[in-house]
């Protein structure tokens, strides 16, 4: 579904170049659930960037679906993010004037095409999947770490994504909280036949993942493919 090819990325600091992403490549399947791992400044959030389109890449090129994400001009590329891709931060970047509703509401409301109400009724749906339609009058401030999230992770999924890309999700949430936001996205993974990929630097539950990469110094290491699962042409 996602292919990326010996993607390269550097950054001018002044006079000195960072190379944060040397020549990754990295394929993700429809239904894929993919770890990429590694300690903080290793390059991750770079790569995944470049992978959901956010940042063109120096060297290299990502294809979706056969067809390259970075031969398109920014205006293609911004539709191609808000149909197919979903992004989840570990810092929300939830609107706080808006309510949980209306922030989920708003990614289907730039896309257009669809009446207020079908996008208004869609999104409490997927609010009832993640356990917060009876917040979702609520803002921001008025919610937990855990509900910013799930609101977060609802907001990813209104425009039914093919992958969503999650980074760092739960670098800001308690354990438990931790585990409860991994089952729900893996149950909903499941659910719609959505890839996933997630990069973190924390000891993750690896049965929650299909692949899993290690990244250090901006070089990608294929660790484990499941042996169950069936990569789609």
């Amino acid at each position: 579904m996602l292919i990326a090819k010996n993607i390269d990325k550097i950054f001018k600091q002044g006079t000195k170049e960072v190379h944060a992403v040397k020549k990754a490549n990295i394929g993700i399947a429809k239904g894929e659930r993919v770890l990429i791992c590694g300690p903080s400044g290793a390059g991750k959030s770079t790569l995944l960037h470049v992978l959901g389109g956010l940042d063109r890449p120096t060297k290299g090129d990502v294809s979706f679906q056969d067809k390259s994400i970075y031969r398109q001009s920014d205006r293609k590329r911004s539709r191609f993010r808000n149909r197919f891709i979903g992004f989840v931060f570990q810092f929300y970047h939830l609107l706080p004037e808006l309510s949980v509703l209306e922030n989920v509401m708003l990614p289907a409301m730039i896309k257009g095409g669809e009446p207020i109400k079908k996008i208004k009724d869609r999104s409490g749906e997927i609010l009832k999947s993640v356990n917060m339609h009876a917040r979702m009058k609520h803002k921001p401030a008025q919610l937990s770490g855990g509900e910013i999230q799930r609101t977060a992770i609802a907001r990813a999924l209104i425009n039914s994504p093919e992958v969503i890309f999650c980074d760092e999700p739960t670098g800001n949430l308690d354990s438990k909280t931790s585990g409860e936001i991994y089952s729900l996205i893996y149950d909903l993974s499941k659910k719609n036949h959505m890839g996933v990929v997630v990069v973190s630097h924390q000891d993750l539950d690896k049965k929650f993942f299909d692949s899993e990469y290690y990244m250090r110094d901006g070089e990608l290491v294929n660790v484990r493919v499941s042996q169950g699962h069936v990569r789609s042409e």
